[in-house]
């Protein structure tokens, strides 16, 4: 009998065994399919049966990761890692993610810490860089106000791009939808693109399908629209012209086409040249003078999993080739939805820069014909989820996309509205009040990195668009002129303010009658009491009479001392004179020839106000009296 129990026990253990391996390789060829929604519940299944792989645990945390629920993800790259197995280095990297969608920063940053030990990979030396990367981003001076719009659906809705007074978003909603084809990745709809109207308030409503000529039986999604509206450029499968291609493993990859708006309809559908059957192009975005085109693709020469990319629009039409923004945007992690706002900063997703979790949305400065390192908006855009697909138009309305908790469905669209704020000011002369022209303005934040750069115009007048809640510096600068440099802010609220700002000459015409005195700001040649020895302040101040003259070689000079009216005038005569002649002594040992100076005394008979004799006058009046002059005779 015990023989016999053994072997039923044997056979069912091999039974089990065998329906398991079955069941695995089933589940295998869905993920292979990417149809991970039924690998997962087949995978699942084993696994709570007690079975344990890396791979099993792998495919699992994959299986939810692509598809976005990092929670899930992160049950399973942990087990994965209770395991205490070898696995590839990009496990660590999205075992940290998605503990970052349950805000468990702390485990996280141990294992982007791992991830960095075991790779050269940027993301990896981004985050040891930046360690204390949650203080910075909680520390981002919050500018946006956000709120759900009202036209999400249980499913996917994202991608939304300014369309006139509409916005046209993608979604894989069952309503209005123009094929009932379920995309075995999602278990959704393949997606459409929307239409919605944008109320007088900001707020969404009535939404339509866009398009019965764009749309297809497959995926379309994120559109962007020339501001004439007769061209469009959006994201499709590899369909067009009833035609399904594939590429040489069996994929069909997305696409970026272009479309025209004649008689009311959009036609002649065309793929852009640089796609290919072999690799992604997708979510395009257009630059605002419409002559540059950004993409995501993965072609060959992608630093990561996705890039962005930019290529020129030809005044023909055609296009120029592709160029991959580099490094200081793209890392071996994910880039993706480019927007490039009016002043053409960059605005994109990427899990690739540390961020909060998932896709956070950064934006890049364009400044000196490159994009600045990319910051991280912070709060309340982005979120410990998935964050992405930015847009905003001139008047500071915008869109973006987000996965985060307390949604309607899988993507929902919010609308945030941002408080900004214009600085305008006067550049003028400090003694003149001239207008000044042309002259250099540059703005700073508080820690005097350079924001923009501008130049005052005809009337002198320039202007910044600046942020709410920021403290800033602004300087001016111009030939001939001091550098001058103020601070501005923080403002609370959107609105106008003005920042004026005079520049004092250092570089003076000078011509036959100038006094170099005033030019420099010299009220006078200190000496001592009584005496008439040349201090050393006297002597700096002398000095840049010294550098004129020696610019202007054939320049005379007649150096004139005065004094109040204290004293006798046979007193103050002589004390001024001797002043004057120590003057000349000084410049003549300084190098200046003897017959290019002269030199008087004029005591107290050239006074400048009503100080004579016997009248009752302040200190300060006294002071006015009492000056030395550099008076130019020749040229």
């Amino acid at each position: 009998m015990k023989k016999i129990f053994s072997l039923l026990m044997l056979l069912s253990i091999i039974n089990n065994a065998f329906g398991q391996e079955t069941k695995l390789n089933k589940a295998d060829k869905k993920y292979d399919k990417y149809s991970y929604i039924d690998a997962i519940e087949i995978y699942e299944k084993v696994a709570e049966k007690g079975y344990k792989s890396v791979e099993l645990f792998q495919k699992l945390g994959n299986a939810y990761y692509f598809n976005s629920d990092l929670p899930n993800a992160s049950k399973w790259y942990g087990a994965l890692f209770n395991l205490n197995e070898t696995v590839e280095p990009e496990y660590y990297f999205r075992y940290a993610q998605a503990l970052k969608a349950e805000e468990n920063y702390e485990k996280s940053n141990y294992y982007m810490e791992l991830f960095n030990e075991k790779t050269t990979d940027s993301r990896g030396k981004l985050f040891n860089e930046n360690k204390n990367y949650l203080k910075d981003i909680e520390a981002v001076t919050p500018k946006y106000k956000i709120n759900k719009t009202d036209i999400n659906s249980e499913f996917y809705d994202y991608g939304p791009s300014f369309f006139g007074n509409q916005i046209v978003f993608t979604s894989s909603r069952s309503e209005g939808n123009l094929y009932s084809k379920i995309h075995d990745w999602t278990k959704q709809n393949f997606t459409d693109l929307f239409v919605a109207q944008i109320d007088s308030t900001g707020k969404l409503e009535n939404v339509t399908n866009f398009s019965t000529t764009i749309n297809t039986k497959f995926n379309e999604s994120s559109p962007v629209f020339t501001k004439d509206g007769k061209t469009m450029y959006f994201t499709r499968n590899n369909y067009n012209d009833g035609k399904k291609r594939k590429s040489d493993d069996k994929e069909i990859m997305e696409k970026i086409y272009r479309a025209e708006f004649i008689n009311g309809e959009w036609t002649n559908v065309k793929e852009l040249p640089f796609c290919s059957d072999n690799y992604k192009t997708a979510h395009p975005a257009l630059s605002p003078d419409e002559k540059t085109l950004f993409f995501v693709s993965n072609m060959p020469g992608t630093i990561g999993n996705a890039d962005l990319y930019q290529v020129a629009i030809k005044s023909n039409g055609s296009f120029g080739k592709p160029e991959n923004l580099g490094p200081t945007i793209n890392t071996e992690g994910r880039e993706t939805f480019p927007f490039v706002a009016a002043d053409n900063t960059l605005f994109f997703a990427s899990n690739g820069h540390p961020g909060l979790g998932g896709l956070d949305i950064f934006e890049a400065k364009f400044i000196n014909n490159g994009y600045a390192k990319p910051v991280n908006v912070g709060k309340p855009i982005n979120s410990s989820m998935d964050d992405f697909g930015y847009v905003v138009n001139s008047d500071n309305l915008g869109f973006f996309t987000s996965n985060r908790t307390g949604g309607t469905g899988f993507d929902d669209i919010y609308t945030f509205t941002i408080c900004t704020h214009l600085l305008s000011g006067v550049i003028t002369d400090a003694e003149t009040n001239e207008i000044l022209i042309n002259a250099k303005v540059v703005l700073f934040d508080d820690k005097m990195n350079e924001i923009s750069e501008t130049y005052s115009s005809d009337k002198g007048v320039y202007s910044f668009k600046i942020d709410c809640n920021k403290a800033y510096f602004v300087r001016a600068s111009k030939e001939e002129y001091e550098t001058s440099e103020k601070p501005f802010g923080p403002v609370t609220e959107t609105g106008k303010s003005e920042l004026n700002i005079e520049l004092k000459r250092n570089v003076f015409p000078i011509q036959v009658g100038t006094d170099l005195a005033k030019l420099f700001n010299i009220s006078i040649i200190y000496f001592d009491l009584d005496k008439w020895d040349i201090r050393q302040d006297a002597a700096e101040d002398l000095e840049k009479i010294l550098a004129v003259m020696n610019k202007y070689p054939e320049m005379t000079i007649d150096i004139r001392s005065h004094t109040d009216s204290r004293q006798t005038h046979a007193y103050n005569e002589l004390l001024s004179d001797r002043r004057a002649k120590a003057t000349l002594e000084f410049m003549v040992k300084s190098g200046i020839n003897r017959n290019r100076l002269t030199a008087k005394g004029y005591g107290e008979t050239q006074l400048v106000n009503q100080c004579s004799d016997g009248v009752l006058c302040s200190e300060e009046e006294h002071q006015k009296n009492r000056r030395s002059e550099f008076i130019v005779m020749k040229m």
